[in-house]
């Protein structure tokens, strides 16, 4: 028993430290550029007030946004294990039936946030690190282009290696962040102790002041704040691999504790170096206040492990990115793409070389554009909060339809967090100027994408409804007048059981020869992320040459056709062999379009570039048999 009990705990202690080095990633990094923007943007030298009220802010955020909101509660409305922005709008169409539109549009709204926030998190954190070495004695005077050159080259050389994987180096994560997380907190400590009246930032009456007193200055303040909880969404978004309480423990003992210390300890820094600059004149607030903090002799080890700590923050972006893009194909909103598997072990570990050079071409884009992490720290906070206050949104659902929360108790403890998020992307909204207008473009776009794919996907099935025939009537002209009968098995992959394929009409016209059995296949995504093999095929006889077969994964699963047709048992035995049909729909101009022409052009081309379906399906290529057909949109 006792071995059973340490067995656990071993186990729990580890998975507690591999969501230290890739949920807290890009949060834990935050210290490096959040508390030097916020205090640049007070004006000037600011009094000792100011810099504890700015401090207030970002540790209250802290804890309402990270630690109640993400970890008390948003942690607890995980489906089946799995969370993120996706994951949530699963569980609010499972809550509402499927049938409130509101939920879609937050959940693809979310997703169109993340690749914002995707895009600037490699290239803020990295760059920010790089810049920490004009710190360093020796390279004060490092120029623009060393700069820039050192951060491509290690985004280039990071989404360059994806390709083959990270599995064999995560084992690294956890303890490179755990070393980080204890470096930035002990700084941060000794700090402290230079200036402990800074322990008045813990006093929220502080934060009130601040934003009371600072008018305009303040809003823009609070915008740059909210820096220091970007991340936040990883807490839910990694749940499936880690579980609840390896990342509430990780935050609550560990993760938490350091980044407060180490935020405490700029605020030191900042109150005990005020004098000196007063009578000099310096410009106070644009200082480098985390690498500061550090005695000269040890800022190079500090920015070299800054270094390392944002490849990790980075990594963690980038493996989101492709999970996300995974559920959103299997949830429908986005085309097929390439999906390769990485790791013999771990089906999470996945590679879509699509999505992959994209994020490193908008990565390069804005390292080039902005050239600092300050002027690239305004484009940072409207992507963050904006999906924040989706997540909100689809929890209040959750909690009044699934978890039958009256709409009272739902308003008393969902819509503060929904205020406050609204607070904060209004505070990010100012600075659209500023950049803030990068993460908007790149959800703009990505909303396009999505609306595009769902509209055209739902005209196509329609107007090939109307075109086809209806499969019950053609199974009984086929039985009372008989083709040809050949051996083997026929497989018609299908969206729509009710409407004979293009492929068998095709085959029948062409070749004048049936199957000994025919199925209709259609594969269906749930909305939830796992479905258990033994639960995914539902089987209806249309006759005894016909069947149609719903084979059900959920958005998570790795999507393997053969094989889970062959686990039904003598449903593919027999002489002949099983051959997968596959119709091929070219995409003509109808007299009375189904959407507007350009929607149709953009469809047709997401549509003509959609990966393989018998490679997505998993399907042997010398087992497939394609057969072409026109659609007119």
């Amino acid at each position: 028993m006792q071995g059973s009990a340490h067995s656990s705990d071993n186990r729990l202690a580890a998975l507690t430290l591999g969501a230290i080095g890739v949920v807290y990633g890009d949060i834990g990094t935050s210290p490096l550029y959040a508390f030097r923007e916020a205090l640049a943007h007070t004006g000037g030298i600011p009094d000792a007030r100011s810099i504890v009220g700015v401090l207030s802010l970002a540790l209250w955020a802290l804890i309402i946004v990270v630690t109640l909101k993400y970890v008390v509660l948003l942690s607890r409305m995980d489906n089946n294990g799995e969370g993120g922005v996706l994951s949530l709008m699963a569980l609010a169409r499972r809550a509402t039936g499927a049938k409130w539109l509101v939920v879609v549009v937050l959940g693809a709204t979310g997703a169109a946030l993340f690749y914002g926030d995707a895009i600037i998190t490699p290239a803020l954190s990295v760059l920010s690190a790089i810049e920490g070495l004009k710190t360093v004695p020796g390279f004060t005077n490092l120029s623009l282009p060393a700069i820039l050159g050192a951060t491509v080259a290690i985004l280039v050389g990071l989404f360059a290696v994806q390709a083959r994987g990270t599995a064999s180096v995560a084992v690294l994560f956890g303890p490179v962040c755990a070393v980080w997380f204890i470096a930035i907190g002990t700084i941060g400590l000794v700090n402290i102790f230079a200036a402990p009246q800074v322990l008045a930032a813990f006093n929220p009456l502080e934060a009130v002041h601040f934003l009371t007193t600072h008018g305009e200055e303040g809003l823009f303040a609070l915008g740059a704040v909210f820096l220091t909880v970007t991340g936040a969404e990883a807490l839910i978004a990694d749940m499936g691999h880690f579980g609840r309480r390896p990342i509430q423990l990780g935050w609550t003992w560990f993760v938490w504790p350091s980044l407060t210390l180490n935020y405490l300890g700029q605020g030191a820094l900042a109150l005990s170096t005020l004098h000196a600059a007063e009578l000099a004149g310096t410009p106070f607030a644009n200082a480098d206040w985390f690498f500061l903090m550090a005695p000269e002799y040890l800022r190079a080890p500090l920015v070299i492990l800054a270094c390392m700590a944002t490849i990790i923050a980075s990594q963690a972006v980038i493996t989101g990115a492709f999970s996300l893009s995974q559920q959103a194909i299997a949830l429908g909103l986005l085309p097929r793409m390439a999906i390769r598997q990485t790791s013999e072990t771990q089906i999470g570990q996945i590679y879509m070389p699509s999505i992959n050079w994209l994020l490193l071409a908008g990565v390069l884009m804005l390292v080039f554009a902005f050239k600092s992490s300050s002027a690239m720290a305004a484009a940072y906070g409207i992507a963050v909060t904006g999906t924040m206050v989706v997540t909100t949104c689809l929890a209040y659902i959750i909690a009044w339809k699934l978890w039958r929360w009256s709409p009272f108790t739902a308003v008393l403890v969902i819509v503060p967090f929904l205020l406050l998020d609204l607070v904060f992307f209004g505070a990010n909204i100012l600075r659209v100027s500023e950049g803030g207008w990068v993460p908007l473009m790149v959800a703009a776009l990505i909303g396009i994408l999505i609306y595009t794919w769902v509209a055209g996907r739902k005209a196509m099935a329609e107007r090939t409804a109307q075109q086809g025939a209806s499969m019950i009537d053609l199974a009984n002209a086929l039985a009372a007048r008989p083709p040809v009968t050949v051996a083997g098995v026929a497989v018609f992959l299908t969206q729509d059981l009710s409407v004979a394929p293009s492929a068998l009409l095709h085959n029948l016209k062409h070749n004048k020869a049936l199957h000994r059995l025919n199925l209709l296949l259609k594969v269906e995504a749930q909305i939830t992320p796992h479905v258990a093999a033994e639960d995914r095929v539902t089987i209806e006889p249309i006759n005894d040459r016909f069947m149609k077969v719903r084979l059900k994964y959920g958005y998570m699963d790795q999507i393997d056709v053969p094989s889970d047709l062959t686990r039904q048992g003598e449903l593919l035995s027999g002489p002949g062999g099983t051959s997968y049909f596959v119709g091929r729909a070219a995409i003509r101009w109808a007299q009375r379009p189904a959407m507007p022409r350009l929607m149709t052009i953009l469809f047709t081309f997401l549509h003509r570039n959609a990966a393989d379906p018998t490679a997505f399906f998993a399907i042997p290529p010398n087992r497939v048999l394609e057969l072409g057909s026109q659609v007119e949109l």
